[in-house]
């Protein structure tokens, strides 16, 4: 137990991390195909706590950061594709045409640009209030969609973008998953975090008292996109091709069902989360591909796999509201402390 309950988001992550090596261990043991189950749990893992820094401290839905993940995918692809592939596939300037950076490189470029773009898209929309900000998020999903769809001479169309780097291995992926963890954490334990879950109890007492409510919400909102693109890198060098439906509406609804799942409030809850949801994708992935009993082979029929994670998510969202987990930390915190935890307003 910490001196300082302040402190227990640190403390948190690194349980975490250390839960998430053990994982990782174990996995480097295992065949080639249950690794690629973990190295893709791992990257969303990466996604999930990047929406946890702004949905779990504002207690706003976003629906669009899964466009933070495919710009930074397609700047990394532009950045790190050799140069007679993007002659073939893209139209790119003469520059960046011949311009082939190391993937490191390429992640530390890319990662503080997509921040500045969250800055640029996220000044207007945090202003919103109400359902008007879920809703606004949404649309950037939308036109980022159509823009990749169509924007042919720099992310190849509905054509996909194939020929990727593949860098993204286990011990990649552990790395990805663990700075977030660690990004998620230290921003936990800031003033800003604190004065954004004030506002995320009650906003009108929160502008009140003098919080400015607007520059909290862009301040988590450009952490939380920097960190969901750099899952997007890690995920395009995973797979080795991306299209404009790789990040859409399908990895939307499975990164926000992993958030709520856990308990969007706790960073403990988001991990919880991707768990849950990566083992029971992978069991009925396994009953749609079939297995053998004697001569006969059974097979379930498909989107069996979209329908059980949406039977969970409701069954979650009508027995345990807030998640599996709920305000794990808060609570924590607040028992530590030696106070009764406080009951959130609303």
């Amino acid at each position: 137990m910490l001196a300082n309950p302040a402190l227990r988001p640190l403390q948190t992550a690194a349980i975490l991390i250390l839960v998430l090596l053990g994982v990782a261990l174990m996995a480097a043991l295992a065949p080639p195909a249950m690794q690629r189950t973990v190295v893709e749990a791992m990257i969303k893992l990466t996604v999930v706590v990047g929406l946890f820094v702004f949905v779990g401290n504002s207690g706003v839905f976003s629906f669009g950061h899964v466009a933070f993940m495919a710009v930074g995918g397609y700047m990394s692809a532009v950045l790190t594709l050799a140069p007679a592939r993007k002659e073939t596939l893209l139209d790119l300037p003469g520059f960046l045409e011949a311009l082939q950076l190391p993937w490191p490189v390429a992640m530390i470029v890319v990662v503080p640009a997509v921040g500045l773009i969250a800055l640029a898209v996220g000044w207007p929309i945090c202003r919103l209030r109400g359902i008007a900000l879920p809703m606004a998020t949404f649309a950037i999903l939308i036109i980022t969609f159509v823009v990749a769809s169509n924007w042919k001479e720099v992310t190849g169309g509905r054509q996909a973008l194939v020929g990727l780097p593949r860098y993204t291995g286990l011990w990649v992926a552990f790395g990805g998953a663990a700075l977030a963890i660690l990004a998620a954490a230290i921003y936990g334990v800031t003033r800003h975090s604190l004065l954004l879950r004030c506002s995320r109890e009650n906003e009108v007492a929160a502008a009140a008292t003098g919080i400015d409510v607007e520059r909290e919400r862009l301040i988590a909102f450009v952490i939380s996109a920097m960190i969901v693109a750099a899952g997007g890198v890690l995920f395009s060098h995973f797979i080795g091709t991306i299209t404009a439906n790789t990040f859409y509406l399908d990895l939307t609804f499975v990164t926000l069902t992993m958030l709520v799942a856990g308990g969007m409030r706790s960073l403990t809850g988001a991990f919880v989360g991707v768990a849950l949801v990566s083992i029971v994708s992978e069991l009925f992935r396994t009953v749609e591909r079939g297995f053998s009993v004697g001569n006969v082979t059974i097979a379930a029929p498909p989107g069996l796999q979209e329908i059980a994670l949406a039977a969970i998510l409701l069954a979650i969202l009508i027995l345990r509201p807030s998640g599996l987990l709920g305000d794990h930390e808060v609570a924590f915190t607040s028992s530590s402390s030696g106070s009764s935890p406080a009951k959130p307003e609303g």
